[in-house]
């Protein structure tokens, strides 16, 4: 076969994706979920199962009114049956009424699972294989064969899992997939058995991996050294049990570490955004340890790295972030130096215009600041809006939005069966406004949070948007039992942007008022620093926490 320099990627996030627990996608989603995935250049989606489902077909249809710039869609589905011509087997009147320019079909590489599963011959396994790729070409079709357990078919016999390919080959399909079904091969073997059938086949070779052994992006990159041109996987690697070969993952790998061309030129950037996008379509947390689109991927803590960093990103980040769409981030605890506290200060934009420098006063009195709170029990990792304002304490630079002068909450239970009710009375002064509400909520937080939002809503009516997405207790020591102290941390979007705040007392409900109060005052203080272009003036001394 002619080589080539480019790896075609396919991505199959709507139907093996969507066998990993948990993951389940709409029509509406999975279209939304298309449009994503053709911005970003991939050359392959496939759509479903053909024929599994009414959900899977209304697909197909519904995404044929799509105008899709670069993706082909492909129908998923599997070889005729024993003793079944192609012509009547009903799966393969599925996939041709998904009415797709691809199909994509699986058959057996294995003979453990031509003679267990399967129960047939060999030779019917073959006939069965070759019979279908040519009734699917004579139909018009780009045909797509997944040799399903190839690499374990290739371990246990070369001959018996190259015949099967060779039958696909010779039936006319376009392209053959090697898939390691069970996750269990290394690298090394990917390589020399994707070398050993890509180097006499007449047409692509292909690779899909799962992630059994932890393997999956890396043989993948192995199948492609070895001779494949084009790489099935999922995105965010989400799949049935360890989940699939992560695109989030290879991709990158691909373009910048083997100069292997894929996607569209300078799509690369949009990577992180689209690795979010799908996992708030399928309402799971995103890893933050992802490689290249976590949050994390970028993230820096020892003083020592911060501070090489800070000289030459090159000494401990491996690629630009910017390129996959990402960004640094620095992490502070009570053993950052100043090197850290300085470089995470200009990065959430509140130093800079005093000239706070590495060795001035000032950056001494936030790390003081800093040391002094994260041995009360705080911790600013995931709360960078509670350390922003605690800068501007620190640096005289804060506004206080608002007093509190009393809050009151109350639990009740009205019967055995009943579910509690939570109740909060809150007393705020703005400027010289007295504002004394109540709020309701299944929960002491949310009713608290309820009042507060009553309270202020006359006066910053921009709060209306503010949401709590996730709400996280710790009890730092639990060896005082009921008396322990609480840690209570905080996320919070506007819809635009979100923020992390911290609160700690051995009071949970007092835990709670100083994240939510954080919260609040950020957005507060974003919205009008924004709307100014400069910070607002200081209204208050320097409050204590």
């Amino acid at each position: 076969m002619t080589r080539t320099n480019r790896v075609a990627i396919y991505d199959t996030t709507l139907r093996d994706g969507a066998q990993g627990m948990g993951i389940s996608f709409s029509t509406a989603s999975k279209l939304r979920l298309v449009r994503k995935l053709d911005k970003l250049g991939v050359d392959y989606i496939e759509g479903g199962y053909a024929g599994s489902g009414e959900r899977d077909m209304e697909f197909f249809k519904q995404v044929r009114k799509e105008t899709l710039t670069h993706s082909k869609i492909a129908a998923f589905g599997s070889t005729r049956r024993a003793k079944t011509k192609a012509s009547s087997d009903a799966g393969v009147a599925n996939l041709l009424e998904a009415n797709t320019p691809v199909v994509t079909i699986f058959g057996k590489a294995w003979k453990l699972h031509v003679k267990d599963v399967l129960r047939t011959t060999a030779k019917e396994n073959l006939a069965m294989i070759a019979d279908t790729v040519q009734h699917l070409k004579k139909k018009g079709k780009e045909v797509i064969f997944d040799a399903e357990h190839f690499f374990d078919g290739f371990k246990d016999s070369p001959a018996f899992a190259t015949a099967a390919i060779e039958a696909a080959v010779s039936a006319g399909c376009d392209t053959v997939v090697l898939c390691d079904t069970n996750g269990g091969c290394l690298p090394d073997q990917v390589y020399e058995m994707t070398l050993a059938v890509a180097s006499h086949l007449s047409v692509p070779v292909g690779i899909h991996t799962h992630n059994d052994a932890g393997m999956a992006a890396a043989n993948s990159l192995a199948a492609v050294r070895g001779g494949a041109v084009q790489v099935q996987g999922t995105m965010n690697g989400y799949g049935e049990r360890c989940g699939n070969a992560d695109l989030c993952t290879v991709v990158p790998n691909l373009i910048l570490k083997m100069d292997k061309p894929c996607l569209l030129k300078d799509s690369l950037a949009g990577l992180r955004d689209a690795s979010q996008f799908v996992a708030e379509l399928v309402n799971l947390r995103h890893n933050g340890q992802a490689p290249y689109v976590g949050k994390h991927a970028f993230s820096h803590k020892a003083g020592m790295h911060v501070d090489a960093v800070k000289k030459n990103p090159m000494s401990f980040e491996h690629i630009t972030p910017a390129a996959v769409g990402n960004e640094r981030s620095i992490l502070l605890s009570e053993g950052s130096g100043r090197s850290s506290v300085l470089l995470k200060a200009i990065e959430l934009g509140v130093v800079g215009v005093k000239g706070v420098e590495k060795s001035s006063g000032e950056l001494g009195d936030i790390l003081q600041a800093l040391k002094t709170l994260e041995s009360k029990g705080y911790a600013f990792e995931a709360a960078d809006a509670s350390f922003q304002i605690l800068v501007q304490k620190v640096l005289r630079e804060h506004k206080a939005f608002f007093e509190l002068e009393g809050f009151r909450v109350t639990v009740e239970k009205r019967g055995k069966d009943e579910p509690c009710l939570s109740e909060a009375t809150i007393k705020v002064r703005v400027k010289d406004e007295v504002e004394h509400t109540v709020g309701e909520g299944i929960g002491p937080v949310e009713a608290l949070d309820q009042a507060l939002r009553k309270a202020l809503i006359r006066f910053y009516p921009e709060i209306a948007n503010v949401i709590l997405t996730d709400f996280r207790v710790r009890i730092l020591d639990p060896e005082e039992s009921t008396a322990a102290t609480t840690r209570v941390l905080i996320e919070s979007t506007d819809g635009e942007a979100s923020w992390g705040t911290v609160g700690v007392s051995e009071n949970i409900i007092e835990a709670c008022w100083e994240a939510l109060v954080d919260s609040v005052e950020y957005k507060l203080f974003r919205d009008e620093k924004q709307k100014t272009g400069k910070k607002p003036k200081s209204r208050a001394k320097r409050p204590k926490r």
